[in-house]
């Protein structure tokens, strides 16, 4: 026996908007993922699906449209990066015209005409639907005012109810107030109604088993840990609900209550499951802003050497890194901020490129000029002209400092090629200067009295006196040349002994004693192989490139320091002091390079 509806829940009322399952898509003609089509092939699909119905087609009409324009966009992004890379200018690049967009826009509009239609007919058919329920409504309305024939339009009224029920389109403003209207008749009809007690009781009785049935399903929906499975299956609960005839009147409000209780806490856990997920959604895309602004901040234009690139690179994929181990972001931003740190990386990888590929170019320039002066110095090895031979190949030595790197595995061979020659040629000019050895002893001479004048220093003489006193010495033994070889080590070892007792009384800085051990061995190695002083000397260079960027990452750490926190005294004071021996250490190899200077 058809009977009453209760109280509606607001969540349900879409019934009456007559919100139906929509009908599944026709099958495409080809499980090729859209984004993977050619436009031509786009522009096809879009041929078929403008003449089918606009509710089934609409969605993926969209969908093309927006492939379409994306590739498009995407290959003009492309021509205009080889048109520039190819030396243009970005100023002067026009696009190749695209023959397939006016087809495109075509059926884009024909689309958007029948579109338009569909919506205005579909507007009609919600005013006519909406006229037709009032006018339901104002016959039951009419049936509840006529309490002396109520009986006999029993069966007509459900006939009413069963109409108005019917899902169909109405304007969504209206909804609110029909439904309440229909309770209302409904309501009152049965309020009214006198038919048998027995037969009323009976539909009172099942109505109260199939609500109560649907209270019990609402609340056990409380300890599904699916939320959003469980609000779904809440509105199936309601439409239910709806469709049950109403329960005896002392029964109903309780009932009602016990189902909207239900229903509140289930929505309630709805919404915080949402809420949460778009705090989570909010936290991610701080985070990966911070990332874009942290990318972004790396000043490509400083980054100046190979350790610097490496080391930026490792920056980038750590970057990379936490990119991937952050969930998504809004829907509206995920898209936005990938493009965006993606849009970083690649022009970090593309300008690191650059780097390199000019850099090989360079090192190639080298290598070529450092072959020309192998070949003027192999020109000139077998020279008699002593002196001014000796100052072409001193300018050839200068020209060869100035000229930069070339790559590791030509530096080995290109060098031993310049410097063998070199050697050659003074190793004939040294065999003809035999009349030097009596400079030699002459100078071992002046050595000797240098050690005795350091030994005659004694504690008498005060320590600011004494370390002037000793460093004129230290200079003055470092103007004296050559010695003759086998009393060298025996004068050097002397000198350095009476050295080592005097810095350590005078507690003087150890670098000048290390400069001094030095000058010994670039004396042995210019006796014997000038190769070696070369080689020497680009080890020094590269160690004081080291230096350089090892002191420039100390002072980067210093100032991130500075500014993050002010209890970082003990740590920036051991910075500092490691940062005052580095500029000690590079000051000391600019010493031994210039020794090495002297004696090339």
């Amino acid at each position: 026996m058809t009977t009453e509806l209760e109280k509606p829940d607001m969540n349900t009322e879409e019934v009456l908007a007559g919100q139906t399952t929509a009908p599944a898509e026709e099958e495409q003609d080809s499980a090729q993922p859209v984004s993977k089509r050619s436009r031509e092939e786009i522009v096809d699909l879009l041929k078929k699906l403008v003449d089918g119905p606009v509710e089934e087609v609409k969605d993926e009409v969209d969908e093309l449209k927006q492939a379409y324009y994306k590739q498009k966009k995407a290959e003009i992004e492309e021509a205009k990066a080889a048109f520039v890379a190819a030396g243009n200018l970005e100023a002067d690049f026009v696009p190749v015209p695209d023959e397939q967009e006016e087809t495109l826009k075509s059926l884009l509009a024909v689309f958007r005409e029948k579109k338009a239609e569909y919506t205005a007919s579909l507007e009609k058919q919600r005013e006519e639907n909406l006229e037709r329920k009032q006018q339901i409504l104002e016959e039951m309305k009419s049936i509840t005012e006529d309490s002396d024939n109520i009986n006999k339009q029993y069966t007509r009224f459900q006939e009413l109810q069963q109409a108005f029920k019917e899902p169909c389109e109405l304007p969504s403003a209206a909804v609110s107030g029909l439904w309440k209207k229909f309770q209302s008749c409904v309501e009152n009809f049965y309020d009214l109604l006198k038919i048998n007690k027995e037969l009323r009781d009976y539909d009172f009785k099942k109505n109260l088993e199939q609500k109560t049935a649907l209270c019990d399903a609402a609340e056990a929906l409380l300890t599904n840990d699916d939320v959003v499975a469980a609000f779904k299956q809440l509105q199936l609960l309601h439409d239910e609900w709806r469709g049950i005839g109403p329960v005896a009147k002392e029964l109903r409000e309780e009932l009602w209550n016990r189902f909207k209780d239900a229903s509140t806490e289930v929505n309630k856990r709805y919404q915080n499951f949402f809420e949460a997920r778009k705090e989570v959604e909010r936290k991610n895309e701080e985070a990966k802003t911070a990332l874009c602004e942290e990318i972004e901040a790396i000043d490509l234009d400083a980054l100046t050497s190979f350790a610097q690139w490496d080391e930026a690179t490792k920056h980038i994929l750590e970057l990379q890194s936490r990119w991937k181990a952050l969930g998504f972001a809004s829907r509206k931003m995920n898209n936005l901020l990938f493009e965006r740190f993606r849009k970083t990386c690649d022009e970090f990888f593309a300008k690191k490129a650059e780097y390199f590929k000019a850099v090989k170019e360079k090192m190639a320039a080298n290598l070529e000029k450092k072959k020309a002066l192998c070949e003027k110095a192999e020109a000139l090895k077998d020279s008699t002209d002593w002196k001014a031979t000796t100052d072409i190949f001193v300018a050839l030595q200068k020209e060869w400092k100035t000229i930069g790197p070339v790559a590791k595995k030509h530096s080995d061979a290109v060098w031993k090629r310049f410097v063998t020659a070199c050697d050659y040629f003074f190793a004939q000019k040294n065999s003809q200067l035999a009349s030097s050895r009596q400079v030699e002893l002459e100078n071992l001479e002046k050595k000797q009295e240098i050690i005795a004048k350091l030994k005659a220093i004694d504690e008498a003489v005060g320590d600011e006196e004494a370390i002037k006193t000793v460093r004129e010495f230290m200079a003055q033994w470092n103007t004296i040349g050559y010695v003759p070889f086998k009393e060298k080590d025996k004068i050097y070892k002397e000198y350095q002994s009476v050295l080592d007792i005097l810095f350590a009384r005078l507690n003087m800085n150890e670098n000048r004693n290390r400069l001094s051990n030095f000058s010994v061995t670039v004396q042995q190695m210019a006796d014997t192989n000038h190769e070696k002083l070369y080689r020497e000397r680009e080890r020094l260079l590269r160690m004081y490139e080291q230096k350089k960027t090892e002191l420039q990452t100390y002072e980067n750490n210093v100032g991130f320091l500075n500014i993050s926190s002010k209890k970082s005294g003990g740590l920036l004071k051991e910075m500092e002091r490691k940062m005052q021996k580095i500029r000690e250490d590079m000051q000391l190899i600019e010493q031994k390079v210039q020794l090495i200077d002297k004696n090339l």
